[in-house]
């Protein structure tokens, strides 16, 4: 008897534990706090390579001379002088094409979400940017037709390196693509030379050439603009593609005195030539850059 009543209030008191329980409020498990994908950040340094092509807008080497003397003491020396000046003075292409490439370094920041300032030096040496021309032309000379002067005019212009020191500013269509406007300042090493070589034909009191020589070189500085698209394909590492217009100004160099002499030594003609000419030009060019970011990547914070 005993035995069944400790059985009994057993089992009692197990249903009322189980009725219990089901009366408590459950408990859920802790939340998974999974890491947030990064979001790029443009903000930091970086530093790469660049290569293209680059031609030149203005072509021409332009040459004036003036008629300084004609010895009218000797028969068709004011003629003469006046047909060599005009004859030495034209225009003569010579084109500045050839493959560029070198580096850049620059640092961007990244403001308003989805707007990047920035400031990018870059130098680049230029392949095959030596353009020049020899022209021959004739000129009759008034009152002598059996004498006209024959003449072989050259001009060069070269372009050795170009450099850049830019600001800009860009919009990012999306959080790893960027485009991007451009300008500052350009500066590079030029060279130009004109020469200009005459003879009088068929003349035996003239028979050596006269000639002219002159040529400029330094580095000149002017200005650029452009702009460009660049996209982040890995979390350090984006390509670009840029467009550059350049304009290092204009030059003006004096040439050597063209003078002509008889065979007893008589100074026969006088011009005094003077070549300008101007360097601006085009660049397109791709590019390959390394982000440092100092600044890491910017995580989502999440709040629960």
């Amino acid at each position: 008897m005993f035995r069944r009543t400790l059985l009994a209030s057993a089992g009692a008191m197990a249903l009322a534990g189980t009725a219990l329980a089901a009366d408590l409020p459950s408990r859920a498990p802790p939340p998974v706090f999974l890491p947030p994908p990064p979001i790029f950040s443009w903000t930091g340094l970086y530093a790469g390579i660049n290569a293209g092509y680059t031609w030149s807008n203005s072509n021409l080497v332009d040459t004036d001379t003036a008629d300084v003397f004609g010895n009218p003491a000797l028969g068709g020396g004011v003629a003469a002088g006046v047909a060599s000046a005009a004859l030495a003075t034209g225009s003569v292409p010579a084109n500045i094409n050839g493959f560029i490439g070198g580096g850049q370094i620059g640092y961007n920041y990244q403001f308003a979400n989805s707007f990047v300032a920035g400031l990018e030096a870059d130098i680049q040496g230029i392949a095959a940017s030596n353009g020049s021309t020899l022209e021959f032309s004739q000129a009759p000379v008034a009152g002598f037709p059996a004498n006209p002067i024959d003449q072989n005019l050259s001009s060069s212009r070269r372009l050795d390196y170009l450099g850049t020191v830019r600001g800009r500013l860009g919009f990012t269509i999306t959080p790893t693509l960027l485009v991007y406007g451009t300008g500052g300042l350009a500066y590079g090493q030029t060279q130009s030379s004109t020469s200009i070589t005459q003879i009088v034909e068929n003349s035996a009191a003239l028979p050596n050439h006269s000639s002219s020589f002159g040529s400029f070189s330094n580095t000149r500085v002017g200005w650029t603009a452009g702009g460009g698209i660049e996209w982040l394909f890995a979390p350090n590492w984006s390509v670009k593609a840029e467009y550059l217009y350049y304009n290092l100004g204009s030059v003006t160099y004096g040439l050597s005195p063209l003078q002509n002499f008889t065979t007893a030594g008589t100074l026969f003609t006088s011009g005094d030539p003077v070549s300008r000419t101007r360097f601006t030009g085009n660049i397109v060019r791709a590019g390959l850059n390394y982000h440092f970011n100092w600044w890491g990547l910017a995580p989502v914070v999440a709040k629960y």
